[in-house]
């Protein structure tokens, strides 16, 4: 990419990133403010680590909850929830414990919960908060 393109790139304006783009940045602002209303405490948006990246990170008491945010349109066939598949659930398992390592591996427990949030055109129309929603992947979990 030329330098020219970083730049573009980097200062362009909403409007000039794709959609796709602009409805999942907008279905995340829309489950961290659930997540917060439910009286999640908010950590940290879009952590990367070289192995993936995960969406929300919030604390519950004494454990940590790694949030998938997964946005559709509400036509289609499937729930979102279902495009979390197995090697997604492997990366974020992954990209957990680079977090973890992150913070000095405190004591605490974790969860990875799922947010599907429908929209059409700019308006939710749907969210739905899956608490806990699969296991760490193997061979990453204790038993």
């Amino acid at each position: 990419m030329s330098l020219f393109a970083r730049f573009k790139h980097w200062f362009a304006g909403p409007s000039d990133r794709p959609e796709h783009l602009r409805r999942g940045e907008a279905g995340e602002r829309a489950a961290e403010a659930h997540l917060r209303k439910l009286g999640l405490k908010f950590l940290a948006r879009n952590y990367r680590s070289d192995r993936g990246e995960i969406d929300l990170v919030f604390r519950e008491g004494d454990c940590l909850a790694f949030v998938e945010v997964k946005t559709r349109a509400p036509d289609g066939w499937t729930r979102p929830a279902a495009f979390v598949d197995a090697r997604k659930r492997r990366l974020l398992s992954q990209t957990a414990l680079d977090y973890l390592r992150a913070i000095d591996n405190p004591p605490v427990k974790i969860r990875f919960d799922i947010v599907e949030v429908l929209m059409e055109g700019e308006r939710v129309v749907e969210l739905r908060h899956l608490p806990n929603s699969f296991p760490m992947a193997r061979p990453y979990r204790y038993r």
